[in-house]
């Protein structure tokens, strides 16, 4: 017989395990797991003025680049973890949703999203943003998100503040260290971004739990 229950099942790409997304454990998957999904989502609906699309996983990267960069002092390492993983469930779903159309998907899909990010949290001992650190955060998302709109999607700047509504600085030299034999701005493939992500993600953890 089948469950009675709804259940949405995936499967892990690296360990062989599954995730329930209606129902998600927070042991169900590894960080290997982790990052190989997040680096194979993709950012603005895949679109790309580069052969390649951009991760969710080298944006987060990105993101954190610029939190270490604007902080006075040392950013904490709870904040740098969050930082890494505010997009994590995504990796599972394996859809960046842009902000405006989350509203229209409406109360269930806000549910799911808030399920696996609250899995994500208690996986790796996360706190609540404080309100603060949560409005420095979303800045660097914004301006991430501008600086991606036109050197990795192809959006002209006036375009980006007059049709995409987003009115944050863009830069012009990309934050993000990069690896050999990559441009600035330039998308990685997933196996680059993954094993990027793993890293940054392996060194944090240790030091969290310490």
């Amino acid at each position: 017989m089948l469950p009675t229950t709804p259940r949405a099942w995936i499967r892990l790409p690296v360990s062989g395990g599954r995730l329930d997304l209606l129902n998600p454990s927070p042991e169900a998957w590894t960080d290997e797991d982790l990052a190989v999904r997040i680096a194979r989502t993709y950012r603005w609906g895949g679109d790309s003025a580069w052969p390649l699309p951009l991760s969710v996983a080298q944006h987060s990267l990105t993101v954190l680049a610029l939190r270490r960069q604007w902080s006075k002092e040392t950013l904490g390492v709870e904040q740098q973890l969050k930082c890494l993983l505010h997009d994590g469930e995504e990796a599972f779903l394996s859809f960046d949703c842009i902000t405006p159309l989350k509203g229209v998907l409406g109360q269930p899909f806000k549910d799911v999203c808030d399920r696996l990010m609250g899995a994500i949290e208690e996986r790796y001992s996360l706190r609540a943003w404080q309100p603060e650190e949560y409005r420095v955060h979303k800045e660097a998302d914004r301006i991430a998100a501008a600086c991606e709109a036109v050197h990795v999607v192809g959006w002209q700047r006036h375009e980006v503040r007059d049709v995409l509504g987003i009115t944050h600085s863009i830069l012009n030299e990309d934050p993000l260290p990069r690896p050999s034999g990559y441009a600035p701005w330039e998308p990685w493939p997933a196996d680059v971004a993954a094993n990027q992500f793993l890293k940054e993600l392996h060194t944090l953890t240790q030091a969290h739990r310490q």
